[in-house]
């Protein structure tokens, strides 16, 4: 059965447009440039699972109108990746159990930090109910489907990215091992960060993104995790091979 993934939000961690900025970028009126934070849902034998709970979690499940979800799965513990986790309460409402939610150790003692209510010995009433999951190091299965953890390094912070089916999706990264490439090598379909044209601490850049995918050889490649510094959406499009696109919030990819 086919894998389908929504791309949620494709944007970096202050969202395109940010806050006050008057760049062409920014003040455009292409729904394409307009970018909530970084994020994916999955759809894969009837399951549903969402990739990352960023600030914009809320507003995004609304405009997918999901109203099943089997679980959430974190790649790593930065805010714009997990500040929207409290809104998972509206799933366990609607499906009368806790949300499963797959971490690494990292990641959970970081959800325990900033969600602190959630763990407390004294439950207050209409807290989210979660029941959190460790990744495993090779891979894990959620109700028939399989994930396959990808760790790539986000500077010096471990991030995981996932293969499911003959998908593959990483954000937040800027070097991966040749031991972890061998992992994602005949994907379908690879996403990439891809956050601007200059040199970045933590994230690939556009030339850095394209050369890895020329490296890894997938038939179809989507770039996310952008800013605003990368251009408009319709100029920067004309620079990259017809196999290699930018994703938009909204956009709907299928592999198997």
């Amino acid at each position: 059965m086919a894998v389908k993934l929504t791309f949620l939000g494709t944007g970096t961690s202050q969202g395109v447009p940010l806050i006050g900025c008057e760049c062409k970028v920014c003040q455009s009126t292409d729904v394409k440039d307009k970018r909530l934070r970084t994020s994916v849902l999955i759809k894969h034998n009837n399951n549903t699972f969402v990739i990352d709970t960023g600030p914009d979690f809320r507003q995004q499940m609304l405009r997918e109108k999901v109203k099943d979800l089997n679980a959430v799965i974190f790649t790593h513990e930065h805010k714009d990746h997990i500040a929207g986790l409290d809104d998972v309460r509206a799933f366990n409402f609607l499906l009368n159990k806790p949300m499963d939610v797959y971490a690494t150790e990292r990641v959970q003692n970081a959800i325990k930090k900033e969600f602190s209510y959630i763990f407390s010995d004294e439950k207050y009433p209409g807290i989210p109910k979660i029941n959190l999951h460790t990744i495993a190091a090779d891979k894990f299965t959620i109700d028939g489907t399989t994930f396959i953890p990808i760790e790539v390094m986000h500077h010096k912070m471990p991030v995981k990215g996932f293969r499911v089916g003959s998908i593959t999706y990483i954000t937040d990264a800027n070097f991966i091992s040749a031991e972890e490439k061998e992992k994602i090598k005949g994907s379908e379909i690879i996403i990439i960060n891809a956050l601007r044209r200059e040199e970045h601490i933590s994230h690939y850049t556009f030339k850095q993104a394209i050369d890895l995918m020329f490296e890894l050889e997938p038939k179809k490649a989507y770039f996310t995790h952008i800013s605003h510094q990368l251009g408009l959406h319709k100029e920067v499009t004309k620079e990259l091979p017809e196999w290699i696109e930018l994703a938009y919030d909204g956009l709907t990819v299928e592999a198997y």
